[in-house]
């Protein structure tokens, strides 16, 4: 990675989740700047800007009404402008149905919201660095879910 920031995107419909997240990526070491959505419709639309450069990791939540983020990663993976963004699933289920359907249709890694601030700054990190690693057709299963 170079010197440039790199530009992250959360989706999240809770508002305490968003303050710990920007908190934690401001922390890092990783130099990033951090834009955040609260609805999936929202990021839709940001996505969709053309005057707004794409987010290098776009994390994701699942459980936003009216929109869910498995709605929207189908979207972003449907859209030929879209489908190259690396998309983090960020989310606090661990069901492994959602596991396995957002595997499928093409999210990077799965990432269980941890309730520990030092641990999330850590699985952020490793979000970041390992992302890129994990796409199609490399992509296998045992990688998807990433833990500390």
């Amino acid at each position: 990675m170079n010197n440039k920031p790199l530009h992250i995107l959360l989706a999240d419909d809770d508002e305490g989740d968003r303050l710990l997240f920007k908190l934690a990526f401001s922390e890092l070491k990783i130099k990033t700047i951090v834009s955040t959505v609260s609805s999936g419709i929202q990021l839709m639309e940001y996505l969709n800007m053309k005057e707004v450069p794409l987010p290098y990791i776009l994390f994701l939540d699942l459980n936003m009404p009216p929109k869910s983020g498995l709605e929207c990663l189908k979207e972003i993976k449907s859209n030929k402008n879209l489908k190259d963004v690396l998309i983090v699933i960020y989310s606090t289920s661990d069901n492994e149905k959602d596991i396995d359907e957002t595997f499928h249709n093409g999210a990077n890694v799965y990432i269980t919201k941890p309730n520990d601030f030092n641990i999330l700054k850590q699985v952020l990190e490793k979000a970041v660095m390992t992302a890129s690693i994990y796409q199609e057709p490399n992509m296998i299963r045992e990688n998807f879910l990433l833990k500390i």
